[in-house]
């Protein structure tokens, strides 16, 4: 079978969509499926490329991270790739989600997409002068037109499935997480990453991992970090990434006099750098309410490392257990406290690392590949009946 994915967004843009779509492509391969992959050209290459069509595109109006592919462009090829398709998987809901569904519509295709953004909770970062009743009826109208137009939605977690059966959607929705390649987040080299750092290997070093934006809730971070250094003096947090909230970011951790305890490294390489800085942490953080899933506490914990998070929307279903994991109340005094207590506390972090490896294991790319696969022959069989 041979599925083709339309994306607005793919590597090098770092991100959880980027991120399922390299990790499908190669555990897919060995369930038979075919995987090619309409994506933004964002002038650098990622290696064997031979599966991507990349089209023209330029930077989105203040995120340059990311781009607007042109239309006739992106149309035209997505056309064309989707004549030798069996199947559809669209990625995202911009430019890419109707150009699949014109070629779709074309050729008689049927056509699965992937909500990976709670939209509802997205938006009103990014459009702040709009009214918040408006931007909700908006962003739920928006979601319930595009997903009840497809075969089939795959949603990562059962907060978003409740999510988009209140908006009233009726396509099939599919449970249906991205699993993470355990191979590549098992070993790491912590006194590397420290070293290159000039970080003590006794300092008590918490980290976060994922894009710098607003949605993250990444000041609630920086006001555990300012707590927890009252009490662990030594403390640091470190910050793994980039994106839009990043120089409000740094202009609050100067005027907070916060340089001792907060740093920023960056977009980090995930074959290598990445393992090494998750290896170096004693604690993983993470305080986003709007995740839909959450990929980087899995990466966490299958490296061994305690993660200390909030548990809401997505990450519920990786941290109701609690198995690897410290799930504070959604207050910084909680968390601050909770985060201390597990920094001073090394037996506690070594029961929690071994509790994290064995939770990770049940999230294996190879076995949620295999239930992808199943859908997508399931979805061909019915639209062919």
């Amino acid at each position: 079978m041979r599925v083709l994915m339309v994306s607005d967004v793919y590597f090098p843009r770092i991100n959880g969509v980027s991120t399922a779509i390299d990790t499908y492509r190669r555990s897919l391969s060995q369930e038979g499926i075919d995987i090619r992959l309409i994506a933004p050209d964002y002038g650098l290459t990622t290696g064997d490329e031979s599966w991507i069509k990349r089209i023209p595109s330029r930077p989105v109006p203040r995120d340059p991270e990311d781009r607007l592919m042109r239309r006739q462009a992106l149309a035209q090829a997505t056309l064309e790739a989707a004549r030798d398709a069996d199947l559809i998987h669209i990625q995202t809901p911009f430019f890419a989600y109707y150009a699949a569904m014109r070629a779709a519509k074309q050729l008689g295709l049927p056509v699965i997409t992937t909500y990976h953004t709670l939209f509802e909770e997205y938006f009103k970062h990014y459009a702040p002068f709009v009214p918040a009743p408006l931007l909700r009826a908006a962003a739920r109208k928006f979601s319930r037109a595009q997903c009840d137009a497809t075969n089939a939605v795959i949603v990562p977690s059962r907060a978003i499935q409740q999510r988009l059966l209140d908006y009233g959607v009726r396509s099939p929705l599919h449970i249906l997480p991205t699993g993470i390649p355990l191979s590549r987040f098992s070993v790491g080299d912590r006194q590397r990453f420290r070293r290159q750092h000039g970080i003590a290997e006794n300092q008590p070093m918490a980290l976060y991992v994922g894009r710098v934006a607003h949605e993250k809730n990444l000041d609630f971070l920086l006001d555990v970090a300012a707590l927890t250094r009252q009490r662990v003096p030594d403390f640091l947090l470190m910050i793994a990434g980039e994106g839009p909230a990043l120089p409000h970011l740094r202009e609050r951790v100067a005027r907070e006099g916060l340089q001792n305890c907060v740093r920023f490294t960056g977009y980090l390489d995930r074959l290598h750098e990445l393992p090494d800085c998750y290896a170096a942490a004693d604690a993983f953080v993470f305080a986003s309410r709007t995740e839909t899933q959450g990929l980087v506490l899995l990466e966490a914990m299958a490296m061994g490392v305690p993660v200390v998070a909030l548990a809401v929307m997505g990450t519920v279903d990786i941290l109701e257990n609690a198995s690897g994991a410290v799930v504070p109340a959604d207050d910084i005094t909680c968390f601050a406290n909770d985060l201390g207590d597990l920094l001073l506390n090394p037996e506690c972090r070594a029961i929690l690392a071994r509790q994290a490896r064995e939770q990770a294991r049940h999230w294996d790319e190879r076995t949620l590949a295999g239930r992808m696969a199943g859908l997508y022959r399931e979805t061909l069989a019915q639209h062919g009946e």
